[in-house]
């Protein structure tokens, strides 16, 4: 069991991957409304970016295909460590890896560091609930747990990894596969204002299942966020919105 307890009393973060692995001066955070920042995706190891076109724009949003890049734990440590610990905002890492051992080590490494808050643990999108809850176990330790399920399965993962010992249940991105112009096929996260009904559908399901959960997908307006918060969640992750300079008008509570 987390020795320290998930704190969601701000309700609004950035969601894994949208805003580096510290907030800049230029981060479209709205003052004070953010309670937490999300990390980008961390490894045990290093991971080079994948090959290709990484991000492509398509009627409905936009597909990143990154292979999540990063120079793996220790580096990001050695790193931002440091500024974590001089954030204003409490901290959670993202971590990525298919691997039990390498959870269990990434989430030690983390637990004495200053100013970290969670963990969040992005499962793969093709994940079976029984693999799912290994990769929960093995994350348990003195932080809380969010895991990070795909939004078109979300009750079935959202409850094993519950059960397993999950602190919160967060919706990643749906996974989507664009065939392009010259005959090659690219597959990636998906984000876009068209994500908005599948993971307010998802959150509703798991609130009603009685599973904590942070919403997230397709929030583009304050009043979406709203929505999320009001079907159940218990708080709302923003994505690619943040990448426009934010929301197009100030989050109202």
């Amino acid at each position: 069991m987390a020795k320290y307890s998930l704190d969601l009393t701000v309700p609004y973060m950035n969601a894994a991957g949208m805003l580096g692995f510290t907030p800049d001066k230029q981060a479209a955070l709205p003052a004070g409304r953010f309670g937490t920042f999300v990390t980008n995706p961390v490894s045990l190891r290093p991971r080079k970016p994948a090959n290709g076109e990484r991000i492509v724009r398509f009627s409905e949003g936009v597909l990143l295909h990154t292979g999540h890049p990063n120079p793996g734990l220790s580096a990001v440590i050695r790193q931002y460590a440091r500024r974590w610990a001089r954030l204003e905002l409490p901290v959670i890492v993202h971590l990525i890896g298919s691997d039990p051992n390498e959870i269990s080590s990434m989430v030690e490494s983390l637990e004495d560091l200053e100013n970290i808050a969670a963990v969040e643990l992005g499962l793969p999108a093709e994940i079976e609930p029984e693999e799912a809850a290994i990769l929960c176990r093995a994350a348990a330790g003195e932080l809380p747990c969010i895991v990070r399920v795909p939004p078109g399965n979300a009750l079935l993962i959202g409850e094993a990894a519950r059960q397993a010992g999950a602190d919160a249940i967060s919706i990643g991105p749906a996974r989507l596969t664009l065939e392009m112009e010259q005959g090659e096929s690219i597959a990636g996260r998906v984000y876009g204002p068209a994500q908005f009904p599948a993971s307010l559908q998802a959150v509703k399901e798991l609130a009603a299942a009685g599973v904590p959960v942070i919403g997230a997908g397709g929030i583009y307006h304050p009043a979406q966020a709203v929505e999320m918060l009001n079907a159940g969640a218990a708080a709302v992750q923003l994505d690619t919105v943040l990448w426009r300079g934010g929301f197009e008008a100030e989050i109202r509570e």
